[in-house]
């Protein structure tokens, strides 16, 4: 291993690992991973839907500027990494004016009468509905192929993957940065923070001052597919104040009580009583009960304080570069950032509009 790379990249989720695969075409480029794998955290235990109406109009950006990438991933898979799914969104008499918010800063959503959701997914309970729409576009992503894939070309582009290294220092020399990891000492002049909830801590190691990325819970249970049907063909269905959704996968569901608990950076677990409530939720909104938890799990979602990513060199501070705070958009939005990083790191021409761009600096929180 080249103990003095141009570029070293912390953190091996799929922010890194495309960001490192585009930087790798320009640049000598090392990406280190604490954990023994890639994609261990939130990565790995995403609810894998393309929603391009998802997130704030930063993130609508991104999303619009990820789409095709995705669906032609040249170098990362011969297939596009979409599939057809659909986004349903259902309302009680009480979550109308949320469905109606939503909707009015949208594209591509159509309201949906409630009968015709119940033909749709029909273990909806029709007098819980008093409205719904459905975006047709939206797709599941194959994230497995797609961080797999990201790995394998930064890999063909001669990057090096350190894995099971958790970083223990930071310091910056006269010219570059020197990164601790394990008995090791690595040197470069750009680092690139991309370690998700653990994003802040890494600025502190190295001297820079945090822009307050907090780590929020959110949870997820497999439970059995309704006796008699076949639920492969439902789309994704949110309930509007997102208090609950439920995604078809393998041909059983995945429920999420969509919680957002603000929590240190850590391997995420599933508070029992926090899913138990959020599977109620679910009940009260379909005609089936709740038999059994197949299996559960707990992922960190990291935001900073306006909800949009970081994105760019931190302020004051040479070759620090800051890849952090992608909430629950990180898998969506990975090609378009990995893109823009490699742009605003090599001095390329970037295909995101300045808006944006000043949108995701992390100077905004100057």
């Amino acid at each position: 291993m080249s103990r003095h790379p141009d570029i070293i990249v912390i953190g091996g989720g799929i922010a890194g690992v495309s960001a490192a695969a585009e930087l790798a075409s320009f640049a000598r480029v090392t990406l280190i991973e604490g954990e023994a794998q890639l994609g261990y955290h939130s990565t790995g235990r995403s609810a894998a839907v393309f929603i391009r109406n998802y997130g704030n109009a930063t993130l609508r950006a991104l999303n619009a500027a990820a789409a095709p990438l995705l669906e032609a991933p040249e170098g990362v898979s011969d297939q596009s990494l979409l599939s057809p799914r659909g986004e349903l969104m259902i309302a009680t008499e009480e979550e109308q004016d949320e469905l109606e918010s939503y909707c009015a800063g949208a594209t591509g959503i159509e309201p949906l009468a409630p009968d015709e959701a119940v033909k749709m997914v029909p273990i909806l309970r029709r007098d819980r509905l008093a409205a719904a729409a459905i975006e047709p576009d939206a797709q599941n992503i194959d994230v497995d192929r797609m961080l797999q894939g990201y790995a394998r070309l930064f890999r063909a582009r001669g990057g090096q993957v350190v894995t099971g290294a958790p970083v223990h220092a930071i310091t910056r020399g006269h010219s570059a940065w020197q990164v601790g990891v394990g008995d090791q000492t690595l040197t470069a002049p750009v680092i690139v923070n991309a370690s998700g909830a653990w994003a802040d801590q890494v600025a502190r190691m190295a001297g820079v001052s945090p822009v307050g990325i907090q780590p929020f819970r959110r949870s997820a249970a497999i439970i059995p597919a309704p006796e008699g049907y076949d639920v492969e063909s439902w789309p994704v269905v949110v309930s509007a104040s997102e208090s609950w959704y439920a995604k078809p996968d393998a041909g059983k569901l995945m429920v999420s009580p969509a919680d957002e608990d603000p929590v240190e950076p850590h391997d995420a677990w599933v508070d029992d009583m926090v899913l138990a409530e959020g599977l109620h939720r679910f009940e009260q909104a379909v005609t089936i009960p709740v038999t059994r938890v197949e299996h559960s799990w707990a992922g960190l979602r990291s935001f900073a304080p306006d909800r949009s990513p970081v994105v760019g060199f931190a302020p004051q501070v040479e070759g620090f570069f800051w890849l952090a705070g992608q909430g629950g958009y990180g898998v969506q939005t990975a090609p378009a950032l990995a893109r823009l990083t490699a742009a605003l790191i090599t001095g390329g021409v970037a295909e995101i509009a300045d808006e944006t761009i000043r949108a995701l600096s992390p100077d905004r929180f100057q």
